[in-house]
């Protein structure tokens, strides 16, 4: 699983295609490359238009930058999607039922397949939440997880974004930009469709409102605010949907319900989507100096008065120590192997993995333990000396902060330069709804590409865009 030659999506080793691209390839090939440049040109344009920008955080000027859009669609047959959806189906089984257990009797810690330690100093643990089971069971009511090829049937779960994964607007923006751009392509191939998640999505925190909850719930987005990375994500949402869009200081605890402010006064919320970390949620029983949150809110929640979507505490379930587990974890809460496989992980909590770490630390991938968006980590084959020796001192420091991977070897897909078709490194984020009755996902998701020849590092923040995905129906 080391750094070998790249698996090519599209392309045997002969030259010949892939069933996948077949269709794909041909149309390509009969295109003047000077319209796929102008078609280029126009994606970009409309993403413009659009306003699907991101925040760069930590940087003075050109903190909001263009997304990067690759016109080039990556393509996954009817057969590979069924074994990935089998395979996020169990998962987030999985993880709805480890938080409902960490939250409650902790029968895997008294099994012995998770030290105790993992839990209580964790720092993604919730102590708020021990006792309290959500509206309808439901902790992870929407999830994204990244998925890395390295073979044609080797799939491998990457990380699990359980808390408030982001993305699924440029998902759905993506396709839009292709319907509009090449509807031709559509017409020759079967593709899945995308543009139902906003209803999906409304329909499926609906479905978890409290119990004794009459009419159709009132729904709302809670946003940090516009200076936000996802702002455009969150208002797309909530528009998409057609409900409020609100901030910490338009919501209020009355007789007991969160109510958010209107024209004609307060009205109670049954549903929020929060796209606010845990930590900011609620001044009164987290931090204090939060501006974003509402006070009071966890006790309403905990007398089940309001469903939070994600539930507070479910960042403990997307802990990259914690992923460490997961194969333990998925065969203790269905008792079934996994189908999806971790990538092998080395604690450096631990003094044999910590070792192990220093030693290899220019052919590993260390990662912060609960980092995000690339950064707080290092691709050892491609750091320099200096930036491997910084990172060593980190790593004696704070051994418990990291976890090592091996530097896995991310499969290609075709992606259009000026020179034509050019292979690039993707992920893939499939984006999973969890309803009392039933798990959707997604056909498809967020492809990552790493635009920069060689690289592996897709995030956006760190130069990465984006690619529409395609499921082939049969």
């Amino acid at each position: 699983m080391n750094m070998r030659e790249a698996f090519d999506e599209m392309l045997i080793s002969d030259g010949g295609c892939r069933p996948a691209y077949c269709h794909f390839k041909d149309w390509f090939d009969r295109e003047d490359p000077a319209r796929l440049r102008a078609k280029q040109r126009e994606a970009e344009d409309l993403f413009r238009l659009t306003g699907i920008t991101f925040n760069v955080y930590g940087r003075e000027e050109a903190e909001e930058r263009l997304i990067p859009f690759d016109i080039v669609p990556r393509i996954i047959t009817a057969d590979e999607w069924r074994k990935l959806k089998r395979g996020l189906e169990q998962r987030v089984s999985a993880i709805n039922g480890f938080l409902y257990d960490i939250y409650h009797r902790q029968e895997i810690v008294r099994a012995g397949r998770l030290p105790e330690e993992m839990i209580s100093r964790n720092e993604a643990f919730l102590p708020h939440m021990c006792g309290v089971a959500p509206p309808g069971g439901v902790y992870t009511h929407i999830l994204g997880i990244d998925l890395v090829r390295t073979s044609e049937q080797e799939f491998f779960v990457l990380e699990d974004n359980a808390r408030t994964p982001s993305g699924v607007s440029y998902m759905l923006e993506n396709r839009e930009t292709m319907l509009h751009m090449f509807p031709e392509l559509f017409s020759q191939n079967r593709v899945a469709p995308v543009q139902h998640y906003p209803a999906k999505l409304r329909s499926s925190l609906a479905a978890c409102a409290p119990a004794g909850t009459t009419d159709a719930p009132t729904i709302a987005v809670l946003t940090p605010g516009i200076y936000n990375s996802a702002y455009f994500e969150h208002a797309f949402l909530a528009n998409e949907m057609g409900v409020e869009l609100v901030e910490g200081h338009d919501l209020r605890v009355v007789d007991g319900r969160i109510a958010m402010r209107t024209t004609a006064g307060y009205k109670p919320i049954d549903v929020l989507y929060r796209r606010v970390d845990d930590d900011f949620l609620d001044p009164l029983n987290l931090r204090p100096d939060s501006q974003l949150g509402v006070p009071g809110l966890l006790d309403v929640y905990r007398a089940g008065g309001i469903t939070i979507a994600n539930a507070p505490g479910t960042g403990i379930a997307d802990d990259k120590a914690i992923y460490s587990y997961m194969h333990d974890i998925i065969e203790f809460y269905t008792g079934e192997a996994p189908i999806l496989q971790n990538v092998p992980t080395w604690r450096c909590s631990e003094s044999e993995g910590l070792a192990y770490v220093l030693d290899n630390l220019q052919e590993l991938v260390v990662k912060e333990v609960h980092g995000s968006g690339g950064y707080g980590m290092i691709i050892g084959p491609t750091a320099t000396k200096k930036e491997l020796r910084e990172f060593r001192n980190k790593l004696e420091a704070r051994p418990g902060n990291y976890i090592a991977q091996p530097t896995l070897s991310l499969s290609t897909v075709p992606t259009f330069t000026r020179a034509g078709l050019a292979p690039r490194h993707v992920d893939l984020r499939p984006f999973i709804l969890v309803r009392p009755d039933r798990v959707d996902i997604t056909p498809g998701g967020l492809t990552r590409v790493a635009l920069k020849k060689g690289s592996l590092v897709v995030n956006s923040s760190q130069g990465g865009g984006t690619k529409d995905t395609w499921v082939l129906e049969d």
